[in-house]
């Protein structure tokens, strides 16, 4: 219910907003056919004006600047007219264009999601995924006190976070959908969110990462000068979110986390990727590169390695068992169509509207009459959709680094951001949708209030790291 209700406020707020757009501004004209049908990257006439009263923010025959990090208006003169024309280009596409692209998105994870789920079948028939529940058990079932002693669920969810934390996206969300299926056959109410579910989920989206990879090689296209100057704040900020997510969650369930097992389980990880992050960060970028291409791609053919080895050994049919659960995947993906499309419509209403420059405007008018240093708010376009879309957030940390430079603290500070939380929503999207839970509970709420944790201690780290 909490999620159906967020969705109807997305529509109905992008719409009245555009709506009163639309009539109080000759420049939103256009911001109807923009919201249904406008495509990304189209340039849209808002404005024609006289040539003299623009004059001082005309050179040559383009200009172009930001509008607050989050549209590009494009000013052209025409001399013969003495003009100049006013354009913006359309930053994302409208709802048609956008389920066409939930579409594609969930076809284009149909190859990753069947290539996983083959190999998973096969670790499944050969006991590796109850080798891993086995290992992890002690300290599993603290936090999920209502998954019985060496359930299959325990090893998906740890390959799941193990694939998070080493930046292996494609690995993650085949392994994070196998999780939340084995934990859907415990779930007795089949439309409602379990309590396993909700901590599982949480804890995914807090997104704990060792290495931004991604972020590290936009920065270093864009001209940084350190490119890896962002990994610890990531790391740390990332590390805050995903604590902050068990916490809640654990308060919500009434899981006393101060006990010995999880107390020596968190201290043991905390250590291990402590001493990993003073490793990295004595590395150059070129060694931190080598070794993270390594690690990650290391690490998934040595997962394929042990699984097909350990099929051999327990003498199953191992192709077999691999077309098996690539059929899985195939379905899975099919499943989850519906879910995705109603989740990226409100978010291309959201964008297209022009709902974001209406909260950066008025954050940034706050933090201006309170007396703060308003740089941060430039920066927060990149965390307010990061929740609703990663392809999204990526865009406004691009755009930032355009406008600001990419080692600039506005600059940073987006990367940050960017590598510090999950896709909160295509998230809750894809895994819910595909086991049909309808009724998400409070999964919402302590996934957003992670989230804003993120966003909080990175803009901190940013201040204390660059400012």
């Amino acid at each position: 219910m909490v999620l159906s209700r967020i969705w109807s406020a997305f529509i109905i707020v992008a719409i009245l907003v555009a709506s009163v757009k639309y009539m109080f501004s000759d420049h939103y004209k256009a911001i109807y056919n923009d919201m249904v049908v406008g495509k990304s990257g189209d340039t849209v006439q808002i404005a024609s004006q006289n040539m003299n009263s623009l004059a001082p923010l005309v050179k040559d025959s383009l200009f172009v600047k930001p509008d607050f990090a989050q549209n590009r208006i494009h000013y052209k003169t025409d001399s013969a007219k003495s003009t100049v024309n006013v354009y913006r280009v359309q930053e994302t596409d409208g709802v048609i264009g956008t389920s066409e692209t939930a579409v594609k998105i969930c076809l284009g994870l149909i190859g990753i999601m069947t290539l996983f789920m083959g190999f998973m079948s096969i670790a499944e028939k050969a006991g590796g995924i109850n080798l891993l529940s086995r290992l992890i058990q002690p300290f599993f079932s603290k936090l999920f006190p209502e998954i019985p002693k060496n359930h299959p669920s325990f090893g998906h969810m740890l390959l799941n976070f193990s694939a998070n934390l080493l930046g292996l996206d494609n690995a993650a969300t085949p392994f994070g959908l196998k999780a939340m299926e084995s934990l859907q056959t415990l779930n007795v109410d089949k439309d409602r969110a379990s309590n396993s579910q909700i901590m599982f989920l949480c804890l995914h989206a807090g997104g704990l990462t060792l290495i931004p990879v991604s972020i590290i090689a936009i920065r270093a296209s864009m001209g940084s000068v350190t490119p890896t100057d962002i990994f610890l704040p990531c790391m740390i900020a990332t590390f805050a979110a995903t604590m902050a997510a068990m916490i809640v969650v654990s308060l919500y369930q009434k899981i006393n986390l101060l006990q010995p097992a999880v107390i020596a389980y968190v201290g043991g990880i905390s250590i291990i990727v402590g001493l990993l992050v003073v490793y990295l960060v004595s590395l150059s970028k070129g060694e931190l590169d080598d070794f993270s291409k390594l690690l990650s791609n290391g690490i998934i053919l040595l997962i394929f390695f042990a699984i097909i080895l350990g099929g051999v050994y327990k003498k199953i049919n191992v192709f077999e068992a691999f077309i098996e659960g690539a059929k899985e995947g195939f379905w899975t993906c099919v499943k989850i169509i519906p879910y995705l499309v109603g989740m990226l419509i409100a978010i291309s209403l959201l964008r297209t509207s022009g709902v974001f420059d209406v909260i950066i405007d008025g954050m940034k008018w706050v933090a201006s009459v309170a007396g703060f240093d308003t740089r941060f708010v430039d920066g927060l376009p990149t965390a307010l959709i990061k929740p609703l879309s990663g392809s999204g957030a990526r865009g406004m940390m691009v755009d930032t680094m355009q406008t600001f430079g990419a080692d600039s603290f506005q600059g940073r500070l987006a990367a940050v951001l960017q590598g510090s939380s999950d896709t909160t929503f295509y998230v809750i999207a894809v895994y819910f949708g595909a086991v049909g839970i309808k009724n998400t509970r409070y999964a919402v709420p302590a996934m957003l209030l992670a989230d804003l944790v993120g966003i909080i201690t990175s803009v901190i780290l940013a201040y204390i790291f660059f400012a």
